[in-house]
């Protein structure tokens, strides 16, 4: 008897029947929420010219979505991820608790030398979670569920790259002890039943070492890993911390939103403003990567966070046993699937811009793999800034116009460091032709970086020169001679590295 994965890909029904279970208590006396709202059909809980966030993470409310979209949350979780599970669970925390290839006592856990699957098999009972409503726990679980799944599916693949720096193929089969209950959670969270979900390895991967003080880098720790060392570490909770600042940038996009619905250009400069700095605050956390994760460690633990969609180690996907009698295809973990950039791109219309192509076509195939809220959110800032109009309201000012191209310059060092990192890391070690999310590893990046590029230019030849101010005049010359030589190189790179990848760069699986 095959459980149904139904409910896996959300519907309208779906959501309309969630978005009344949530309202009754979201909309209570009090309520944590912005606004009072009513029911959408399309959208839970989104408006035409609002949307519900949350001013406090309520949280101690374990009935509400663990991702929720909060001015002091932003796009991390509401509460702290549960850092242990429940006694009930003792079976699962053991074997995640000694699965990495390092443990922290200084010996060798299960994926070192090739012994999770055999544990899987011996260790692991059938858990029954289908009573479970405890958002939190349940986001718990789902992370606990991927990260074995994940190292279950590829433990044969690390093993084979590390003797022979190839991945050869994964177990086509994910036993009913990790498939079915995996399942049962994906369909209670809608997400799907593998390892992407609102990043779950990175944002619902850590623990404050003291409760009391922020989410940043120095007082974090880690709860699940794959290889257990301090670059794992570093990779995964940078990542946390650049997410960490996500609040301001949603207070910024609400603002600017708002500014140019009034036509306030005082209020919308100074919302633009705020934007660049908070967008500058989230690059310079993530240039830390280059010192917190080396590159030369980087593949010790990449092959874990691969998925099975368009990946060669996966020709004929995965059997979900006692789940789907059929094979499954997912992506893998990509930062395509992170909530803040996707967010700038909707305010400044830039996706709109971005060519149509099968890339820009998996770029729209990863949106499925965020949290409903989250997607709900990024939805309704893409309509209402065509709406509000906030490119045409920026260029009618020439300094509203440079402020708007400021903040596209951080759109553009968020993705050329993504695209550093990636030939770093990755294509410098590794003549794997895809990323872990499935995509070329050459030509995917570029897609958007060049987009960037292409519409800044645009962008900048529209400036009156003559009416910036003398500080903005020094800005917009910096941007456009950076623009310029930046987007010569791009193209040279990708050529030069097609030319190493083949025929593979062309190849695009949506």
């Amino acid at each position: 008897m095959f459980l149904s994965i139904k409910g896996i890909i959300k519907n309208n029904s779906q959501n309309l029947y969630r978005f009344n279970r949530v309202h009754s208590v979201l909309f209570r006396k009090n309520s944590s929420l912005v606004d009072d709202i009513s029911p959408s059909q399309s959208n839970f809980n989104v408006h035409s010219h609002n949307f519900n966030i949350l001013k406090d993470p309520i949280e101690h409310d374990t009935t509400l979505p663990s991702f929720m979209v909060g001015y002091e949350n932003g796009f991390l979780p509401r509460q702290d991820p549960l850092a242990k599970l429940p006694y009930r669970f003792y079976a699962l925390e053991n074997l995640l608790q000694n699965m990495p290839i390092h443990l922290p006592d200084g010996r060798e856990g299960l994926l070192a030398n090739g012994q999770l699957g055999d544990a899987v098999k011996r260790d692991l009972p059938q858990f029954d979670v289908s009573d479970i409503t405890d958002q939190r726990l349940l986001s718990a679980l789902f992370r606990d569920y991927t990260f074995l799944a994940s190292s279950y599916l590829l433990e044969p693949c690390d093993i084979m790259y590390r003797e022979k720096k190839d991945y050869g193929l994964g177990r086509e089969i994910l036993p009913k002890n990790i498939a079915i209950p995996l399942n049962i959670v994906a369909n209670k969270l809608n997400a799907f039943p593998f390892m992407e979900y609102a990043r779950s390895h990175s944002l619902y991967n850590y623990q404050r070492i003291d409760p009391t003080k922020p989410i940043v880098y120095p007082n974090l720790k880690l709860v699940r890993a794959f290889a257990g060392t301090a670059p794992e570490r570093g990779f995964i909770l940078v990542h946390v911390s650049m997410v960490a600042r996500s609040g301001n940038l949603i207070k910024c996009t609400m603002e600017t939103l708002e500014a140019a619905q009034e036509k306030d250009r005082v209020k919308f400069n100074n919302a633009l403003k705020n934007l660049i700095d908070t967008m500058n605050s989230i690059n310079q956390e993530m240039e830390t990567m280059w010192e917190r994760s080396n590159s030369e460690d980087y593949l010790k633990f990449r092959t874990f966070i691969m998925g099975s969609k368009n990946q060669p180690m996966f020709p004929n996907g995965v059997i979900y046993e006692g789940v789907s009698e059929k094979p499954l295809f997912y992506r893998g973990e990509s930062g395509a699937t992170d909530s803040m950039i996707p967010c700038m791109d909707n305010l400044l219309q830039i996706t709109s811009k971005l060519p149509n192509n099968p890339l820009t076509e998996v770029l729209k195939d990863f949106r499925k793999y965020r949290p409903a809220n989250h997607k709900e959110f990024l939805d309704f800032v893409q309509r209402r800034a065509e709406e509000v109009n906030v490119r045409g309201f920026a260029i009618q000012d020439a300094n509203s116009t440079a402020l708007y191209l400021a903040n596209m310059d951080q759109i553009r060092a968020f993705r050329h460091r993504h695209w550093n990192f990636t030939k770093e890391y990755v294509i410098k070690n590794s003549k794997h032709p895809v990323a872990t999310g499935g995509s070329p590893i050459v030509t995917w990046l570029p897609n958007q970086l060049g987009t960037i590029l292409d519409q800044m230019n645009k962008i900048g030849q529209t400036i009156d020169y003559n009416k910036l101010t003398p500080e903005n005049k020094i800005i917009i010359d910096e941007i456009i001679n950076k623009v310029d030589a930046q987007e010569r190189v791009l193209k040279r790179e990708v050529k030069f590295l097609k030319q190493q990848f083949g025929s593979s760069q062309d190849r695009v699986v949506i």
